[in-house]
């Protein structure tokens, strides 16, 4: 079975929301676009360059496909396998484009991924894709947390618990801090949680 791997840079206060670069998503008046910038150093940077270069297909939400699409068919040499990768992307809007292999995934999305999770294949990398996350999470469909996590707060913005969680333990695989105060922190799951007490 394929596992569903959310890889995503977090502030302290769990917002994930245009990380990039300033226009990347100023939705609901965020003004802080691009807050890893001031962040960036070989350790963080080894460890973006591992995940990339593991096999893997993409599950993006529509638009986080639209930021990429126009992007990375011209920057091949960062990020080789991006546009080898069959890409899945939660979308009921937009059902075709140039951008190949591509999935669309309409109608009902946890069922449809949930399908994909049982076929052959490389474990599926979820980047950016806020909503898609929460979909993601409230359907139980999550296998590991892959985080990077900044030292600084943003008080607003799309957060990777937005819509909450269902109980669930995960296990530390591998953590460091890197020279800018960046914690890399891998959490793959080992099962629900039970309640305690009466």
């Amino acid at each position: 079975m394929r596992r569903i791997v959310v890889i995503s840079h977090i502030s302290l206060d769990g917002v994930l929301q245009a990380m990039g670069r300033p226009d990347e998503d100023p939705s609901g008046g965020f003004a802080y676009g691009g807050w890893i910038s001031d962040y960036s150093d070989e350790v963080v940077g080894a460890v973006i360059q591992q995940e990339m270069n593991m096999p893997f297909d993409l599950l993006i939400g529509r638009k986080t496909f639209e930021i990429w699409a126009p992007y990375w068919p011209n920057h091949a040499d960062i990020w080789k396998g991006v546009n080898t990768a069959t890409k899945y992307v939660a979308s009921n809007t937009v059902t075709s484009h140039t951008w190949q292999p591509t999935v669309f995934l309409g109608g009902d999305i946890a069922q449809k991924i949930s399908e994909i999770k049982q076929k052959a294949g490389p474990d599926l990398h979820v980047y950016g894709s806020g909503n898609l996350i929460q979909t993601l999470m409230a359907y139980d469909l999550v296998d590991a947390f892959w985080l990077k996590i900044y030292p600084l707060t943003l008080g607003k913005g799309k957060r990777l618990f937005d819509g909450g969680s269902i109980p669930m333990g995960f296990k530390l695989t591998e953590g460091k801090v890197s020279p800018t105060g960046v914690i890399i922190a891998n959490y793959e799951r080992t099962g629900a949680l039970t309640a305690t007490g009466s």
